[in-house]
């Protein structure tokens, strides 16, 4: 009989804050955690890809950050956390799930959680893949001008139909061009995304009004295998942030996704998710 695949979505309380997760697979399984980046849910981590890794025996681990999805929000531009409470959120989720060590996956902002996780937590941390991220030093090439002016002005929160216009307008700049965009498929999520959310508004702005509390930790201090994984097309963060971020790390790799923006476009999954597979312990498809 083949393992059950989502197990649902549940809330669970962690130091007063509310979070909301799903879990995909056996829990027997070497277990997955997806973490994103600014103003992204868990649904960015698409349930079709969460389901193909699964299937490669692994558990899945899915969850809302603070300030999206169905995860407690704060008042918008004053957000109540830093870096190190999301990295302790990423903890209680395993805590929640009895997990003791898990494959950390970190995705754009949430890079700055996986170093977190990987320099002081390193007995939790079974492995790190950090897609489409930075180490943030000097000399770096800046986000594109395309990017730029491919982003439309801040909708107003309350109008559902004006921020969903706003988010898939926003992920066709990031895609960079790509020729992988679906702006059908992305439509779609985003509808989902803006009708599950508790406050858009906080959503649209406390990542970025938040504060990076790990500035003293350094890349090269991390010990877990490393996967880094970029898009040649990423015009947030152009291809030279993921070399800088595989230099960056002892016995890092890199994956260059060819086509790919800021984004994990579903043609790709076929490249990613036997890397990470191979990464995480095992070669299955």
């Amino acid at each position: 009989m083949a393992d059950p695949l989502s197990h649902g979505e549940k809330l669970v309380e962690i130091d007063e804050v509310e979070l909301c997760f799903e879990t995909f697979g056996n829990p027997a399984h070497p277990a997955i955690l997806l973490i994103d980046g600014a103003t992204a849910s868990m649904l960015w981590w698409e349930t079709g890809l969460c389901e193909r890794i699964a299937r490669g025996d692994r558990f899945v681990i899915r969850y809302d950050n603070r300030d999206t999805g169905r995860s407690t929000s704060y008042p918008p531009g004053r957000p109540g956390y830093t870096f190190t409470d999301l990295a302790g959120d990423a903890l209680g989720i395993l805590d929640a799930l009895d997990v003791e060590r898990a494959h950390i996956v970190c995705r754009s902002m949430s890079g700055g959680i996986g170093l977190l996780l990987g320099v002081d937590h390193p007995d939790r941390v079974a492995s790190l893949t950090f897609v489409s991220t930075s180490t943030g030093e000097d000399g770096l090439p800046p986000s594109s001008d395309e990017l730029t002016s491919g982003i439309p002005a801040g909708p107003d929160p309350a109008d559902s139909g004006a921020v969903v216009d706003f988010v898939v307008a926003s992920a066709k700049a990031c895609s960079g061009g790509s020729p992988y965009f679906d702006e059908r498929a992305t439509r779609a999520l985003v509808e989902r995304d803006v009708a599950r959310t508790r406050d858009m508004a906080a959503t649209l702005v406390n990542h970025y009004a938040m504060t990076f509390d790990g500035s003293s930790r350094d890349f090269a201090s991390i010990k877990a295998p490393t996967l880094v994984v970029h898009g040649d097309h990423d015009p947030v963060c152009p291809l030279p942030h993921g070399h800088a971020v595989r230099d960056a790390i002892p016995c890092a790799t890199l994956l260059i996704l060819e086509g790919a923006g800021h984004d994990l476009p579903k043609p790709l999954w076929d490249v990613f998710v036997p890397a990470l597979l191979q990464h995480t312990g095992g070669d299955r498809p």
